[in-house]
């Protein structure tokens, strides 16, 4: 029963909860992320360099066999080894695009989380008697 009890508590803990929120976000934010890639920045991309479409880049490295239309989807479908060059360029712009979005969310929070200076702590009772018992001293 030992075991159970500490698998119980480390489950219930609030770091393993905020953990799994944080990857069910995490899930959520990369499908948001990867549509914001490939719906609007690689189009737009694409027509600015000459309406290249990054997900069909690739080099084929062996045979196509008669018939087989020249595309990726078609090519791996067949069999042929093929360099997916494009594939690799989309998941580096993704990359790219969510690492600039985390670092502004981070810095963003970073910044709300600066607290503003406090303002000094009262000085005891007993150190300001002893000040002014200082100070009396002085002054004879």
């Amino acid at each position: 029963m030992g075991m159970m009890k500490e698998f119980k508590e480390f489950a219930v803990k609030g770091n393993v909860i905020d953990l799994a929120v944080g990857v069910i976000i995490g899930a959520a934010f990369a499908k948001i992320v990867d549509s914001v890639v490939s719906d609007l920045v690689l189009p737009l991309v694409g027509a600015v360099i000459g309406k290249l479409d990054f997900s069909n880049l690739f080099v084929v490295l062996g045979t196509v066999p008669a018939g087989t239309a020249m595309t990726l989807d078609a090519l791996k479908k067949a069999g042929v080894p093929v360099f997916a060059y494009g594939n690799f360029i989309t998941v580096a712009v993704n990359f790219a695009i969510l690492a600039f979005i985390i670092f502004l969310m981070i810095k963003q929070i970073n910044r709300l989380k600066k607290e503003t200076p406090a303002a000094p702590a009262a000085t005891p009772e007993d150190v300001m008697l002893l000040r002014e018992i200082r100070d009396s001293l002085k002054n004879r």
